[in-house]
């Protein structure tokens, strides 16, 4: 049986895969040791980072051939405004982050630059383009959040970021993400062929490197705060 697409991808990028999926914000926060300025930061910079996910599923719309995936993008649109950034608010406020302090907050480098490349794939590509530069965020969480719970080194009683890995591994994300691995293979017969496979491949090369740039910055912020 051939390889998906995604499994192609993630070989291509080599040691840029794990070095997002096993980043040290993930292993610390699996750990129940993340500081807690790390996490934060990380939660106001991915409340924004929804907002452009949100765009970049109406940009799928506007690229998409067929009533069937026009369906599937405005469904996810409708999860990420009306469910997700909502259970992303509420989660927050646990954490002391109200909506209108997140709202504020200035948009890091980090990410200005995963989320402009995503809508630039999508806006220059067609749908698979768009697809694969969003494929390690979607993905990856579910991969992420599975792996460490199946790590004896994670922490389960008393992990205080427990809440956040359950959500990931649990059973309607972790389909989210096995719909996602189906619908590259899908876009890929549409719209593929092996020519355009490097092409692809360095595009989600590129996005799993933001991403991993992303859990960065949440760990320097903890620096920062520490060092003052």
């Amino acid at each position: 049986m051939a390889d998906s697409l995604f499994d192609r991808l993630v070989a291509a990028a080599g040691p840029i895969w794990p070095s997002y999926t096993r980043h040290e914000f993930v292993v610390r926060l699996a750990r129940g040791d993340l500081p807690e300025a790390a996490f934060r930061r990380y939660l106001v910079q991915d409340y924004l980072f929804l907002l452009h996910f949100a765009r970049a599923w109406g940009l799928a719309v506007y690229k998409s051939e067929t009533l069937p995936e026009m369906r599937r993008a405005q469904a996810l649109i409708a999860a990420t405004l009306d469910v997700e950034i909502g259970l992303h608010i509420d989660y927050c406020r646990g954490w002391g982050l109200t909506e209108a302090r997140m709202a504020a907050e200035p948009e890091a480098l980090e990410t200005v630059a995963y989320t402009r490349f995503v809508l630039d794939r999508g806006l220059a590509g067609d749908r698979l383009d768009l697809e694969v530069a969003l494929a390690p965020c979607i993905v990856g969480y579910a991969e992420i959040a599975a792996e460490r719970l199946a790590d004896p080194a994670t922490r389960r009683d008393g992990n205080p970021y427990g809440e956040w890995l359950d959500m990931y591994a649990g059973d309607e994300y972790q389909g989210l993400a096995r719909d996602a691995r189906t619908a590259l293979d899908e876009q890929f017969a549409r719209r593929g062929g092996e020519g355009r496979i490097a092409s692809l491949a360095s595009a989600f090369t590129i996005a799993s490197r933001l991403e991993a740039d992303f859990w960065q910055l949440g760990l320097a912020a903890a620096r920062n705060d520490s060092a003052r």
